[in-house]
């Protein structure tokens, strides 16, 4: 080859080298520049001593629930409430169509009457008779029958008397209250229905005192005792609450094997009646890793934290949670002890953000 030629050749490629390293050197320079950095806390993943949580669904109760029906036979005259009403204890629900029973308070009142008619003669003779046998001028066993009647007749007036309250008290009956304050919840029966004794009409509860009802197996229940804490949480709660086991009953379902659990619900609580609750339950303690609540975050549906590497550079990576409690998260899979994540100012990170720490932690 021509010398001449050569030196151009080796020139042009030089100049080609040159270039790719400096494009190379831009390109580093564009890209660190165009990472953001970021303040935030790093927190740094131990093992930790953790608990094993049994979790069960449970439903809000209220502690305070009643079914209202008549102890009469009759049409309902009226219902004087709705559904949702707030109601005081006595106040009036219902009454039922009380022709009936008038009937038959009119025919006690007669026969009431009636036997203290009877009751006033018979006590007329009992005094004359009993004159005239201190006087010895009528026998002994006239004397007898006389005092019989008399007795016959007290004790005629008396089931009189009796058959009279009853059909009162009965009439008392056609008027339903309220045995507690409360709130409607459902009526099953409207004006001009027949009532009947054990058919409800409508349905109540007291809001201010509910409960969370759930059903745990065996195992979960030999771990229980009144008092133990009960983390409760729902889809639209932010926060865990805490409550405590307030009943265990003894006797297990026949067809689930399970047993019932009532839990207390804290006084700041804002659950209402037939809520859906997820209720867990601590039965015993592991080695887990578990990370703030803080650096936990969902990206388009992807669970995740951010890992900062020994540069100090920020990358999402996907993980598997576990229970929630006191702030912290149990993390089942995606990190390993000794690892960093950030664990403050995550709203805006992107991974390949630069993180200057303002504050280290283990967990």
């Amino acid at each position: 080859m021509n010398h001449l030629l050569a030196k151009p050749i080796v020139i042009a490629v030089a100049a080609t080298l040159l270039l790719a390293g400096c494009g190379e050197k831009s390109a580093e320079h564009t890209a660190t520049a165009s990472a953001n950095t970021v303040k935030a806390d790093i927190t740094i993943v131990n093992p930790a001593s953790m608990a094993i949580i049994a979790t069960s669904p449970g439903n809000v109760v209220a502690e305070q629930q009643a079914q209202i029906a008549s102890r009469l036979m009759g049409f309902i005259r009226e219902i004087n409430v709705d559904v949702g009403q707030k109601v005081v204890a006595g106040q009036r629900l219902f009454s039922v169509d009380p022709t009936d029973i008038q009937g038959q308070v009119s025919q006690a009142s007669a026969g009431l009457a009636q036997a203290q008619a009877a009751l006033a003669d018979a006590k007329n003779d009992y005094d004359r008779f009993g004159a005239l046998y201190k006087e010895e001028a009528i026998p002994k066993a006239q004397w007898d029958k006389i005092r019989l009647q008399y007795q016959i007749a007290q004790q005629q007036t008396a089931a009189a008397r009796a058959g009279l309250g009853t059909a009162n008290s009965q009439m008392r009956y056609a008027t339903l209250t309220a045995p507690f304050a409360g709130v409607i919840t459902q009526k099953m029966a409207n004006v001009g229905d027949l009532a009947a004794p054990g058919r409800p009409v409508l349905a109540m509860e007291n809001p201010n005192k509910l409960q969370v009802q759930t059903q745990v197996s065996a195992e979960v229940y030999a771990h229980l005792q009144p008092g133990s804490q009960a983390s409760l949480t729902t889809d639209g709660q932010a926060a865990t609450l805490i409550g405590k086991v307030a009943q265990l009953v003894p006797a297990a379902d026949p067809m689930s094997r399970t047993y019932l659990v009532k839990i207390d619900l804290p006084a700041s609580h804002t659950l209402k009646s037939g809520m859906f609750v997820q209720v867990g339950f601590a039965v015993g303690e592991r080695s887990g890793l578990r990370v703030p609540a803080s650096a936990v975050l969902d990206r388009a549906g992807i669970t995740g934290v951010f890992v900062v590497d020994q540069q100090g550079i920020a990358h999402y990576r996907m993980v598997r949670v576990g229970d929630t409690s006191n702030g912290m998260v149990a993390i089942q899979s995606g990190l390993t002890a000794g690892e960093r994540v950030v664990s403050s100012a995550t709203d805006k990170l992107q991974s390949g953000d630069k993180i200057i720490t303002t504050g280290a932690g283990n967990v």
